[in-house]
């Protein structure tokens, strides 16, 4: 069982920059791909990015491509989500996810859900 909780999100004018954290419990944090999601009002939940538990695996979303950073730490049991040049359409409740796939941007593969944290982008 892993338990995820993010933190980092606010609210920030367009162009600002955030820095989203997401804490993992358990002991096989390494092992496991971990994702950041993100969700609007009457939309389906969409991949932001993922980092795979293989080095030098990332995904990012056309959307975020340049703007957006994933990184994690496995010492640390955290994974981060750096955004920035951010856009009034980045507005959302951030996911971070956790599974065991080398990589995937389909929310089903992830087996372990925080409970998001909201961003907010003033224009």
């Amino acid at each position: 069982q892993v338990q995820l909780v993010e933190s980092g999100g606010g609210l920030v004018q367009a162009g600002g920059s955030l820095r989203l954290s997401c804490a993992a419990s358990g002991r096989t944090f390494s092992t496991y791909i971990m994702g950041w999601f993100r969700q609007t009002p009457g939309k389906e939940r969409e991949v932001v990015a993922a980092v795979s538990w293989r080095p030098g695996i990332t995904y990012y979303a056309d959307s975020v491509k340049g703007r957006f950073t994933i990184s994690r730490d496995n010492a640390r049991n955290t994974v981060y989500l750096q955004m920035n040049s951010l856009k009034p359409e980045d507005t959302a409740i951030y996911y971070c996810a956790a599974g065991s796939q080398m990589m995937s941007y389909t929310p089903s593969h992830y087996d372990y859900w925080g409970q998001g944290t909201q961003v907010t982008v003033s224009s």
